[in-house]
């Protein structure tokens, strides 16, 4: 399982999920368009994210990538099944995707922006896409958040 975030902009967001990833087992995060890694433009590390991760930057391997689209075309190219975690029309509820569940070797996992999400742009070039249904009058989770309960979802499938 590896993750590709869109352009999500907080690095608390990103510092989260990267320590989220390296407990559910996630074998690479690519960073797309926006989206803050461990490293300042200088190269240092960045404070506010390593408080975050918790040295999580240094166990889970990690890409800075431009465009979105040519990483979704570089993973199914290598046979990754793309899906992208999206309030969307056809998203279905991630506990009856079973297309999770599924002895898939290579699935990626779409996050996007925090208040816009995933262009539509972006989603016709997944292969499917998962939701997270709300039971109060929120809309949705935290991305961090939303991303952890998809990855533990995903390895809890995938345990021994």
């Amino acid at each position: 399982m590896v993750a590709i975030l869109h352009n999500v902009r907080s690095a608390h967001n990103v510092a989260s999920i990267f320590r989220t990833a390296d407990g559910a087992g996630v074998l690479r995060l690519y960073l797309c368009g926006i989206t803050p890694g461990p490293l300042d433009a200088f190269g240092r590390n960045r404070k506010d994210f390593t408080k975050v991760a918790l040295g999580a930057e240094k166990t889970v391997p990690f890409e800075k990538v431009a465009r979105t689209a040519d990483c979704i075309r570089h993973l199914k190219a290598r046979g990754y099944f793309i899906c992208a975690l999206e309030l969307a029309r056809g998203a279905v509820p991630y506990y009856e995707a079973t297309f999770l569940a599924a002895n898939r070797e290579k699935i990626a996992i779409v996050v996007g922006h925090e208040t816009e999400g995933i262009p539509k742009s972006i989603l016709a070039r997944c292969d499917a896409a998962i939701m997270i249904p709300m039971r109060g009058e929120k809309e949705s989770l935290n991305v961090s958040v939303a991303f952890g309960v998809i990855a533990f979802e995903i390895a809890r499938h995938r345990l021994p």
